[in-house]
């Protein structure tokens, strides 16, 4: 069976070991701090193989050399990592990438990048996002536009909504305050915006979240609902996406 390891690092960003017992592969997915995952990986007596970066920013690929100089591992990335780091496979929508003997699709999430992608293990029920989405919320759309973006949440909303989703920042509390801004009638919202406050009081992570829950409460993905499409304008999903996106960027 996958294990997932779950970190703190930099000031809000998770950090991700993705270990296979069996071929003792392990994927370094994003890499924030390379200190840290190097540190957590040794705690674990994980070697990491392999890393799967999601975008470019560095934040989530600055720490591709110092790991590869480290651990040997191998990048397995967008095109656009190349930016920053030197690649050794470059992957996009459509494309496979194993793990011993679990296989990960390669998903085009982009918008917040334009290369953005996530990669989904069926096999596990879990899906590696970036920050394509979050628990209630979205990337900035830093190079993206409206529809390219829209469309990459709706193939996040098309996998089996127990799909367990690994987001790569805290920032829920703040997210559900727009949400509520956004929806503000969603009872199921109000539910988990105080299922959100007592975990971060009592000091625990918001992240994972799960897909179904998303459904019923992030506005982003509900960009498609007719309530919010009323209340918001637009005549199509990704016209009522691109208000949403601007309200949360001057929230």
């Amino acid at each position: 069976m996958l294990q997932v390891h779950q970190f703190p690092c930099l000031s809000d960003n998770y950090g991700f070991l993705l270990h296979d017992p069996d071929s003792g592969q392990t994927a370094a997915i994003d890499t924030p701090d390379a200190k840290v995952y190097l540190a957590e990986a040794e705690k674990k007596g994980w070697t990491i193989t392999q890393i799967w970066n999601t975008h470019w920013h560095p934040d989530h690929a600055g720490g591709n050399k110092d790991i590869v100089a480290a651990s040997g591992a191998k990048i397995i990335a967008p095109k656009e990592v190349e930016k920053i780091s030197e690649i050794d496979r470059e992957v996009s929508h459509g494309d496979t990438v194993n793990l011993g003997a679990f296989t990960a699709d390669v998903i085009d999430v982009s918008g917040h990048t334009n290369g953005h992608i996530a990669y989904y293990l069926p096999e596990a029920g879990i899906a590696f996002v970036g920050d394509s989405v979050f628990a209630l919320g979205c990337g900035r759309m830093f190079e993206g536009e409206p529809k390219q973006f829209w469309d990459s949440l709706s193939r996040i909303k098309a996998l089996p909504p127990e799909t367990t989703l690994y987001c790569a920042h805290e920032y829920t509390q703040a997210n559900a305050k727009f949400a509520l801004h956004a929806d503000p009638d969603n009872a199921a919202l109000q539910t988990y915006s105080k299922d959100i406050d007592n975990r971060r009081a009592a000091g625990k992570p918001t992240v994972p979240t799960v897909l179904a829950r998303e459904l019923a409460t992030n506005p982003f993905l509900r960009a498609d609902d007719p309530a919010l499409m009323a209340k918001w304008g637009g005549d199509a999903p990704h016209e009522t996406f691109a208000a949403l996106r601007a309200a949360k960027d001057n929230f």
